[in-house]
């Protein structure tokens, strides 16, 4: 099993990135938390991993804190939560707002995230509650903006934010009018315009 990688970051592109080591690219599926705490391209990093392996597929998923992994592996035990749910989960809201979700079986803000309808919300409240243990509850609370090191810039910003939201589960349309409802008029880059879209979902 691969529990971690370390090496020079060379793409970033949502929800994608590839690090080197000792001459081979890993393809690393990671969520927007831990996007936003990269570095910028070029930098080493290191990754931790989860190995998924599949008939048709192996699949590298990344965490920059082990936190998020193990609430990765423990929400891909809940049944009809896979990776890419887990994913998505763990992209519009970090471990700390999970285990507050969980705490005050907040329904709501779960259901706002891409491919969680209420019944998945219900489950995943009940399981996990279970699941989670006690390093769940010693979790110490995080500032909301996390670490943010050197995003890159892309050529069409609200496009890249679209398409990030896309690759996370959106509908084309759902995406576009996530970015549109907090581009304003400012010249925002895309990884502000993906976090605040993100957030403005948790926060209806």
């Amino acid at each position: 099993m691969i529990g971690s990688i370390r090496g020079r970051l060379i793409l970033k592109q949502a929800p994608d990135i590839v690090v080197e080591a000792a001459g081979v690219g890993y393809e690393i599926q990671v969520p927007m938390t831990t996007l936003f705490q990269l570095p910028a391209l070029g930098e080493e990093v290191l990754v931790l991993t989860h190995f998924v392996v599949r008939e048709d597929a192996q699949l590298l998923y990344g965490f920059v804190d082990d936190t998020d992994r193990q609430l990765f592996r423990q929400l891909i035990k809940v049944n009809g939560v896979g990776p890419k749910l887990a994913l998505a989960i763990l992209s519009g809201m970090d471990a700390v707002a999970f285990a507050r979700c969980v705490g005050r079986n907040d329904v709501t803000a779960l259901v706002a995230l891409p491919g969680v309808g209420k019944k998945t919300a219900e489950r995943l409240i009940v399981e996990m509650r279970d699941r989670l243990g006690d390093w769940l509850s010693q979790l110490s609370p995080q500032g909301e903006q996390g670490g943010v090191a050197g995003i890159e810039v892309m050529h069409d910003p609200v496009a890249d934010a679209e398409s990030a939201l896309v690759a996370l589960g959106y509908k084309p349309q759902e995406a576009s009018r996530l970015v549109q409802s907090v581009a304003g008029d400012e010249n925002l880059d895309s990884e502000t315009l993906i976090r605040l879209a993100l957030r403005s979902t948790v926060s209806k």
